[in-house]
């Protein structure tokens, strides 16, 4: 196998340069050693049943990726949003609790000493809240692997499109 070849895996090959193909319209063909078959540069997205062969199956994928997109961008602004909430909140049973509110200590840049308590039902919200924004974001960087143009494009403009729509609540947390 010369190094201008795919990587020749168990489901297909991997074209390691951009490209827009849907599969391997082109010809690039690589021997399967156990079956003498030639295999195609088919894309496994994410799992063997997402496999997009054909045209219609390309641009519903790059749909489905950019919907994704924007779903992690409002991931990101219900965060920023229930962190300012959250916030709040737990300033409030400070306060209560202390009966006092919580001092700023510091002239030089108002540092405020203040721990916020563990609230299970926001902490817990958090932590699912990242864990789902994370695994989005480790599955975004695992379809740009593929190196396929159409998937590339379909992420970033959606980001940039759930960005435009959700990315002032994300911010909310700056608002004093």
């Amino acid at each position: 196998m010369s190094m201008d070849d795919g990587m020749t895996l168990a489901v297909g090959n991997m074209l390691s340069y951009l490209h827009f193909t849907p599969g391997d319209t082109r010809g690039l063909y690589l021997l399967n050693h156990t079956q003498q078959t030639p295999l195609t540069g088919l894309y496994t997205v994410w799992f063997l049943g997402w496999v997009p062969q054909s045209l219609g199956a390309m641009v519903g994928t790059c749909i489905a990726l950019f919907m994704l997109a924007v779903i992690e961008r409002w991931i990101a602004a219900c965060r920023g949003v229930m962190e300012f909430h959250w916030s709040q909140q737990a300033l409030i049973i400070a306060s209560d609790k202390f009966n006092t509110l919580p001092i700023r200590s510091s002239p030089i840049g108002f540092i405020k000493r203040f721990t916020p308590p563990f609230i299970p039902a926001h902490d817990i919200s958090r932590g699912v809240m990242f864990a789902a924004q994370t695994l989005l974001d480790y599955l975004f960087m695992l379809t740009v692997m593929t190196f396929q143009l159409g998937f590339i494009f379909s992420l970033v403009v959606g980001l940039g499109v759930g960005e435009t729509l959700f990315g002032r609540f994300g911010s909310v947390t700056h608002v004093h």
